[in-house]
This record gives C-alpha cells, structure tokens and sequence, in this order.
C-alpha cells in the first residue's frame, strides 16, 4: 500500500451507504424529525495547530504528448464560445425505473470553448412532482462513479430532488483515463512499496515509471485536462444545463474538495451543499492520512483485545502482531493459488476494512486469523476490492483516474522531497506510515501541476454543511474541523463514531441534521456532535 492507492474515497463505502439507505436506515424525506437528545451543540473546538511551512514545489517537465485521440472526444455543440454547450440538446433515454440516462458534451479545455469537446456521462433519477430543483452527487476518490448513486439515493429524496450522479471527466463512462492493465498492473501492485535494498528501490522506480509512461500513451492530451477546477466548471455547467438557478449537492471525500471548490469559484451559485468526510483544503500538514488509518487500526485492535479475538491481550499487543505479519511477508510472500499475498497487498488488504465501522471489525478479524495461520485468501480479496481487480484479473478504471486527477491538482517535491515526505509520514503514523513509502507516482507524471488556487474559503455562498466522523480512517477528524473553519459559511456537523462517510449510515441524529438542511434549509448549531 502507498500513495499511489491511498484514496480519500471508497467505493466501497458508498455502496454500504447506498444499501444503509435502501435497506431503511435513512429518514422519511419529507418530515425529518427532531433530532434526538444525543445531539449536543459544542462551541469550544480546539483550533487547528499552527500551519507548518510549505513544502518546496519541484516543476514537472512535460512529455512528449502522443498523437491518441481516447474514447469520448467528440464535436463540440452547435453555435460558439460557452453558450454552445449550455444551449445543446440533451437526450435523456429511460434505463431504469424512474432513472434517466444522458451523455453530455464539455469542453475539453474551458480556455478554448470552441475547441474540441468530450463526454460527461450521467443518470438522473426522477423524484416527480413538485421537486425543488436537481441534487448532485459524487462519492470521492478522485476517479469514483457517480452514476449509481442516483438509483440508491434518489428513493429518498422523492418529491424533493431529482438526483443526478455522474462521472467526472477522465472518470469510467465519461471520457475515461485509460493506462495498462491485467497482468502488468497485477505485477506493478506487487512491488515493494517500502523497498529496504537498491534493488528493490530500482525495481519500484522502473514500475512506476512503466505505469506512468502507460497512461500517457493511452490517454494523451487528456491527462492535460482533468483536474478538480475543470470538473467544478463541468458542475457548474451541468447546473445550467438542467436549467437550476443554484447547485444542491452532497460529495462524500474527494467530493467535499469538488464541492469546496464549486463554492470558492461560484460562491453565489451555492445552494444546499453538505460535504462528508471532509479532505484537507488547508495548508495544515500537521495531521495526514495515515494518522486516521493509524487511529482506525488501534480502535480495532482494542476491540480485538477486548475479548473478540486471542491476537493478544492488549491493544498494543494485537497491533504489534499485525506489523510482524506485514513484516514477514516482506521476504516470504504467502501463496494464494497462482498468485501472492506479498507485504504491499496484505498492508491494503488490513486498510480496506477500516474505512468501514465496526460492523466490518469480525470480517477484518477472520481475515487476520486466516492470514496468520498461512492462508492469505481473505486478505488478498480484501486488497483486490480496493484496488479494483475482478476475478478475471482486469483492473477496474478507478486508480487511474484517482491518479490523473490528484497529480494534475497538486505540485509535488520532487523525487527527494518524496522520500523526505514518507519519512516524515513514517514519524507521523509509526503504524502504517513506514509501509505506505513513497509516493513516485506524481514526480514522476508526464503532466505538469496547474497552478494552485487562493485560499478555499467558499466567498458568497450560501451555508456549507461540513460533516466529520472522529474515527475516520481516510480522512482524519481534523480535516472536517480546518475545512468547516476555513470556509466563510461552513457549519461543522460530527458523528463520534467509526468509518468513512457518515450520512446514510445507521445514525439517526446525523440523517435527521443532514435531511432536515438538504430538505428544509434547517442548520444545525456549528459544532453539533451526534
């Protein structure tokens, strides 16, 4: 496990989301009750720890571009500059019930309008008479498919939304980043991630850059064009398209720096926007992620302690137990048919789990106990669902994307700085940080950085219900405390509890806050904890 694949979304985790609200968990949509006692405004957080001093910034040089035109580009629409796409017509086709399918087009770049055009796909379910306008959805990543989310979430938001999902640009039906796949990305996944020899190191630089090369030639000029400001414009202009005068919109992970964005680019345009699971807009460095999978590990490894399992008899002493697992299978992979369960792929598979809440816990166990006693299988699949491999060893779309998008958005050190960076996350989450190593995948991209936005702080919008979990793995508690403080309208909503994504979950006090604003226009105290 590394960077490379250390996403601040799951889909994974939204379709546990999307079964909590199917199967009941979720409100009546129209009369949200009182929210219970258990909600407790708070009005002295702590505030954030002082900012660290940024990190130096190493310009990428560009690549040679190929001459590849991937799935997706098409003509622009009639007429000219930016109004032409407003202006097209869209040809919404019935694929389900009450669910609508549509393909839009977007400039692929917004600087030259009338230039060439790509694909957004997107599927819309109807929420009938009387709706107060459209409900955008994006579950994270970078690189998650909205379109699903649609069928979930629409039933309950009948009569009050019609709710659309899509998938960004560079993102599975729409104009999709394509790079190698099958055997090549099996073999690039098995790589050592925290090389401890030259040749270890070499063989890790000389994948990455085999992965890296990949993607340039299967995707060209459109890793150019990805980033989160070129989906926010998309938003932006999918808002228009379907004719509301402000955006509603709920984006889990990844989706809340989609959403924050929106809001520092179209402030007066905000309508109801709630972000969960908050990333980190801020330049505060002084918590990362691998601190939250930390977090999420040790609060399993008490509850393991505690009674439900003999992996020891402290919380310590399970979590010291799992690092002597990853640490043998550094030189002895454990053998799962024809494949391994090598160090890399046993740190993801103990991850994957943790971004769901304890109701995850006895899987995580068995798969542990399994691994221990020399069987790898559960483990395995656990890395394989978050990586995306089917059972035909086929790659799904998700990684390169996540991969395209956060490397365009953001600068980096450099190959050096990189190595400082895992270091420094290896002092700063003893547990996972010295096996998730460096990230060379954005030193090494052939795609310079865009240059960076101001400060987010969301000027002219309306209220911003940020929502964060204290147990989150993905990302940490602190980040939805410096997002919800930062934005000029945000309001902190926290569930004290486990997991990655909190609305649509078995809590009530949450749904209830979150319904009765998407729903109502009612905000919450800043700083309720439920």
């Amino acid at each position: 496990m590394n960077p490379r694949t250390a996403r601040s979304g799951s889909v994974v985790l939204v379709a546990t989301l999307v079964a909590l609200i199917l199967s009941g968990c979720s409100l009546p949509p129209n009369d949200p009750p009182t929210p219970p006692r258990t909600s407790t405004p708070v009005t002295n957080l702590p505030s954030p720890p002082a900012t660290l001093s940024p990190r130096p910034i190493v310009p990428r040089e560009p690549s040679p571009m190929p001459e590849i035109t991937p799935d997706g580009f098409r003509e622009a629409p009639p007429g000219s500059g930016l109004q032409r796409y407003i202006d097209q017509d869209v040809d919404w086709v019935e694929c389900g019930t009450n669910i609508d399918c549509a393909e839009i087009a977007v400039p692929l770049d917004y600087d030259e309008p009338d230039g060439e055009a790509i694909t957004l796909a997107l599927r819309r379910h109807d929420g009938g008479e009387g709706v107060q306008g459209s409900l955008f959805l994006n579950p994270g990543g970078p690189g998650g498919s909205g379109l699903r989310m649609a069928d979930g979430y629409g039933p309950a938001f009948v009569g009050s939304y019609d709710v659309i999902g899509w998938d960004p640009r560079g993102v599975g039906r729409s104009t999709p980043v394509d790079c190698m796949n099958g055997a090549a990305l099996d073999d690039y996944y098995a790589l050592d991630t925290s090389p401890d020899s030259p040749e270890e190191e070499q063989a890790l630089l000389d994948g990455t850059r085999e992965f890296v090369d990949s993607c340039l030639a299967k995707s060209g000029r459109l890793l150019a064009h990805i980033s989160t400001v070129e989906t926010v414009k998309d938003l932006d202009l999918m808002r228009q398209i379907v004719g509301d005068p402000a955006l509603n919109y709920l984006g889990y992970s990844y989706g809340t720096e989609i959403g924050a964005v929106y809001a520092q680019l179209f402030g007066p345009n905000v309508g109801r926007m709630v972000l969960d699971s908050a990333v980190n807009i801020t330049d505060n460095v002084s918590v990362i992620q691998a601190q939250g999978f930390d977090r999420a590990l040790e609060h399993f490894a008490q509850w393991c302690a505690a009674g439900e399992c003999d992996f020891g008899r402290t919380g310590a002493d399970v979590v010291a137990r799992v690092v002597e697992l990853w640490d043998s299978l550094d030189a002895t992979p454990l053998k799962v048919g024809d494949r391994e369960l090598t160090q890399s792929l046993a740190v993801t598979g103990t991850l994957q789990p943790l971004y769901q809440d304890e109701s995850e816990w006895p899987q995580l166990r068995q798969a542990l106990s399994d691994a221990f006693a020399g069987d790898g299988t559960r483990l395995l699949a656990y890395a394989d669902a978050y990586n995306g491999r089917s059972s035909a060893g086929e790659y799904g779309q998700l990684l390169f994307a996540f991969n395209a998008i956060r490397c365009l958005d953001d600068g980096d050190p450099g190959l050096d700085g990189a190595l400082a960076d895992a270091e420094n996350a290896a002092e700063q989450a003893p547990i996972f940080g010295p096996y998730m190593g460096a990230d060379l995948v954005c030193p090494l991209w052939p795609v310079p950085a865009r240059e960076p936005l101001p400060t987010i702080t969301g000027p002219g919008a309306a209220p911003i219900l940020v929502v964060g979990t204290t147990g989150d793995s993905a990302t940490p508690y602190e980040f939805a405390q410096w997002m919800a403080g930062q934005l000029e309208s945000g309001v902190l909503l926290t569930l004290d509890g486990e997991g990655h994504g909190a609305f649509g979950g078995a809590n009530q006090c949450i749904n209830s806050h979150v319904f009765g604003y998407l729903l109502q226009g009612r905000v919450p105290d800043f700083g309720t904890v439920c």
